[in-house]
C-alpha cells in the first residue's frame, strides 16, 4: 500500500502562486508514475498533470499549460505541482495520484491510478 500525503494547500489571491507536494514513505516511489487532479464542490476530478517515472515526461491539462508546472525529486520521494497565476476557478481539493503501470494513453483519467493521497484545499479569491 503506497501512502501519499499532500500538503501546501490554502487561501490565496488571485494571481498568487502555491507549492503543493506530495510526498510518500514508499521506498519504490521512482517505480510510480504520479498525477495531480482537482476536484471542484459538485464536479468531477478532473486531471490536471502527470509525471513519468524519472521526470523526463510531463502532461498538462490545457487550461494548465503554462501556468502549472508538476515535478518530482525521487531521492525525496516528493512530487510538486508549482502553480502561478491562480484564478478563482482554480479553487478546488487537489489530489496526488501514483500508478506504478499506467500507460500514456490512461494518465488524464482518474480509474488508472491506484492509489491517492487525502487531497488538499486550494481556495483561490478573486
Amino acid at each position: 500500500q503506497v501512502q501519499l500525503v499532500e500538503s501546501g494547500g490554502g487561501l490565496v489571491q488571485a494571481g498568487d502562486s502555491l507549492r503543493l507536494s506530495c510526498a510518500t514513505s514508499e521506498r519504490t516511489f521512482s517505480n510510480y508514475a504520479m498525477g495531480w487532479f482537482r476536484q471542484a464542490p459538485g464536479k468531477e476530478r478532473d486531471f490536471v498533470a502527470r509525471i513519468s517515472r524519472s521526470g523526463a515526461n510531463t502532461n498538462y491539462a490545457d487550461s494548465m499549460k503554462g501556468r502549472f508546472t508538476i515535478s518530482r525529486d525521487n531521492a525525496k520521494n516528493t512530487v510538486y505541482l508549482q502553480m502561478n497565476n491562480l484564478k478563482s476557478e482554480d479553487t478546488a481539493v487537489y489530489y496526488c495520484a501514483a500508478d506504478s503501470s499506467i500507460t500514456l494513453s490512461g494518465v488524464a483519467l482518474p480509474d488508472r491510478y491506484k492509489y491517492w493521497g487525502q487531497g488538499t484545499q486550494v481556495t483561490v479569491s478573486s
